[in-house]
């Protein structure tokens, strides 16, 4: 009996060693289709807990937060293919099909990513203020190869005190949302985050370029842009960026930042909720 008890539990930590995600925590919950959630860049994945409470029809949600951030221990890198490595084995582990990914800022990008690998899984993406080349609009003509780890720039950010850290971090967080408590939780993730992975993760988002990837996604795809600087230039951009990618509506949100869902909450529960029932 005590060998048949001892066998028992060696199965059970064997079988939780194999779905064990050291670059990835996914919290899931309810029934029916699933939809996984992907936060941006320092984010948690509670910064869909009101998205998920104004949902209108019910889903098996897999809310997804990152090594690194949210009390997470950060991983080696390179950060973001371990990230996106670990999602497609999750997904594969726990035999998801008719996928509904929704990802804002970076999680935007990686549900394209995850589209584009797994295209007979995912049914249909929501991308929230994300562009397939970020690198294409703040380094134009910049190759992802002259970007690396060691940059000078890194090593500044990395030997910042902390005060004047937060001074920089204070200034990102206000910009990135109209609203002020909300700006005041951003502010506390990037904050909270492993510096390392802060520093070198957002080094990898700037060597990713996914559109010509975006040939290969199938998926249904609502992407929602905030209207920063103003509609015309942001419209352009993503339309330009987004050439490649077949099946898809590019909406603007009215006045907001990149926070979308923390400054037009109504309007982005509407969009979602519309998308989503289709």
């Amino acid at each position: 009996m005590k060998k048949t008890c001892l066998l028992l539990l060696g199965v059970i930590i064997a079988a939780a060693a194999t779905f064990a995600q050291p670059a990835i925590r996914v919290n899931k919950s309810g029934d029916g289709d699933a939809l996984i959630f992907l936060p941006g860049f320092t984010c948690p994945g509670s910064v869909f807990d009101e998205t998920i409470s104004h949902l209108e029809k019910s889903f098996e949600t897999h809310v997804i937060s990152y090594a690194g951030f949210n009390g997470l221990a950060p991983v080696k890198m390179p950060w973001y293919e371990t990230i996106k490595k670990e999602t497609v084995e999750y997904i594969i582990s726990e035999k998801l099909t008719n996928v509904r990914i929704v990802g804002h800022s970076m999680g935007g990008v990686l549900a394209l990513d995850l589209a584009a690998e797994l295209p007979s899984r995912i049914h249909s993406v929501i991308a929230i203020d994300a562009l397939p080349c970020l690198r294409e609009l703040w380094m134009p003509g910049v190759s992802a190869s002259s970007i690396s780890y060691d940059a000078p720039y890194n090593k500044q950010q990395l030997a910042l005190s902390a005060d004047a850290f937060r001074q920089n971090a204070t200034m990102m967080a206000h910009g990135m949302t109209l609203n002020k408590d909300k700006a005041a939780a951003v502010l506390n993730w990037i904050l909270e985050a492993d510096r390392q992975t802060y520093v070198y993760g957002y080094t990898d988002l700037l060597r990713i370029d996914l559109r010509e990837v975006l040939t290969k996604v199938t998926a249904k795809t609502l992407v929602l842009g905030a209207p920063f600087p103003d509609n015309a230039t942001v419209m352009t951009n993503f339309e330009k960026q987004y050439v490649n990618l077949k099946n898809k509506k590019i909406v603007l949100a009215g006045n907001s930042r990149h926070f979308i869902m923390f400054d037009q909450p109504e309007w982005f529960y509407d969009q979602v909720n519309k998308f989503l029932s289709e």
